[in-house]
């Protein structure tokens, strides 16, 4: 094969970085219009006109509406798990208990910065779109979720989980994410804002306090 279909060094031919673009831009014109409009009013013909394309360009890239969504859910779930895991890293392993506060904070972070991918993930389903059963959201959603539930299967291991009200690791990690999604949600929503930053953060760390609890691990205030 020629190094004008590959690229010369072997990587990607020049058409599959323009197509690679073109499918990037057409999820940032869709993300913006999800911005305006909600998920619910997506439609191929906005997204073509924001682009300034024809709507049956769009279908070289995706064959319909719900595609494109799986390919939004999919990138949104990725951007979490990539958040979550840069995070992770900045704080010692064996600090197990400030990597899961850190993963807390991450999550509420990326969703601050990003509340359309967070609504589309976490939010209301989208009138007549379903995720493939087997597909790539629901892998990368378990990539995502997996990041708390590997911090208290570590901790565990090393024989340094406390009591969980779940009895269950996996239950109980879940209650945890719950507890500081619950906080996450409604902040995203704005029902905070006659909160200034410092009160919002102040309840948010002992929410992310608590979900430790929850969860069999102790914050470092309460460690002995």
């Amino acid at each position: 094969m020629t190094g004008a279909a590959t690229g010369v060094s072997g990587g990607p031919s020049r058409r599959d970085r323009i197509r690679a673009a073109t499918v990037e831009e057409i999820k940032q014109a869709a993300f913006g219009l999800i911005v305006e409009h909600g998920s619910a009013n997506l439609r191929f013909t906005d997204i073509a006109r924001s682009m300034g394309i024809t709507p049956p360009a769009l279908y070289r890239y995706f064959a319909d509406r719900d595609e494109l969504l799986t390919a939004l859910v999919t990138d949104s779930y990725d951007s979490l798990s990539d958040a979550l895991r840069a995070t992770r890293s900045t704080v010692p392993p064996d600090d197990l208990d400030g990597r899961f506060l850190a993963s807390c904070a991450a999550y509420r972070s990326w969703a601050l910065r990003n509340p359309e991918r967070f609504a589309l993930i976490f939010g209301a389903p989208v009138p007549g779109y379903a995720a493939p059963p087997e597909g790539p959201t629901v892998a990368a959603a378990e990539r995502a979720l997996e990041h708390m539930v590997q911090l208290a299967a570590d901790t565990a291991e090393q024989g340094r989980l406390g009591t969980p009200v779940v009895p269950d690791v996996h239950e109980a990690t879940l209650l945890a994410w719950a507890t500081v999604h619950g906080f996450v949600t409604l902040e995203v929503h704005g029902h905070f804002h006659k909160l200034d930053q410092a009160a919002r953060d102040r309840l948010f760390a002992a929410q992310a306090g608590l979900a430790a609890r929850t969860a069999g691990l102790a914050p470092p205030a309460d460690r002995p």
